[in-house]
């Protein structure tokens, strides 16, 4: 699985996902790979080219109270028009995945956690409410990991008994 952390960290709580990668970055366990992208979120389309398993964490500003953590399957359904925060330049997190829809090369599976914001003014703190939601959504990433792992080590012991035939 590839975590990515886009936006701005010295744009307040539009460092939400930088500061999700950054975190798991500490202590990434086995089978994790943490990217990060600043700027012009084009870049996205290279960071997941041959992934099988995405997951892209960025600010939003859509509305709901801060620190709240929304999940857009963006394989399934094109991201809401106000479910990622519009990028400080001309091309967001939205429009990298419909870039890589149009040109077939979406990952499998593509997740977009977005962690609403309450405030995008210069500086490099996050909110009481994002750092919150940043901590939870590093968790909830690790879990995932974890539970990948333990299904991916499972179905090897599977199959390794299965294709060794019977003991005696």
């Amino acid at each position: 699985m590839i975590v990515i952390g886009v936006g701005n960290a010295w744009r307040g709580d539009d460092g939400a996902g930088l500061a999700v990668a950054r975190r798991l970055r500490e202590a990434a366990p086995a089978g994790l790979e943490v990217r990060e992208v600043e700027g012009d979120a084009s870049a996205l389309v290279d960071a997941w080219a041959g992934a099988d398993r995405v997951v892209v964490v960025d600010a939003a500003e859509s509305g709901a109270p801060p620190g709240t953590v929304r999940r857009f399957d963006a394989v399934a359904e094109p991201l809401p028009a106000r479910g990622v925060r519009s990028s400080t330049h001309a091309f967001g997190v939205p429009d990298a995945i419909e870039l890589s829809r149009a040109l077939g090369r979406l990952p499998a599976r593509l997740d977009v956690y977005a962690i609403e914001g309450a405030g995008f003014t210069a500086g490099d703190r996050l909110s009481p409410a994002v750092d919150q939601a940043v901590a939870a959504v590093v968790e909830e990433l690790r879990s995932a990991v974890a539970r990948s792992a333990r299904s991916a080590a499972s179905a090897r012991a599977v199959g390794g008994t299965s294709s060794s035939g019977p003991r005696a």
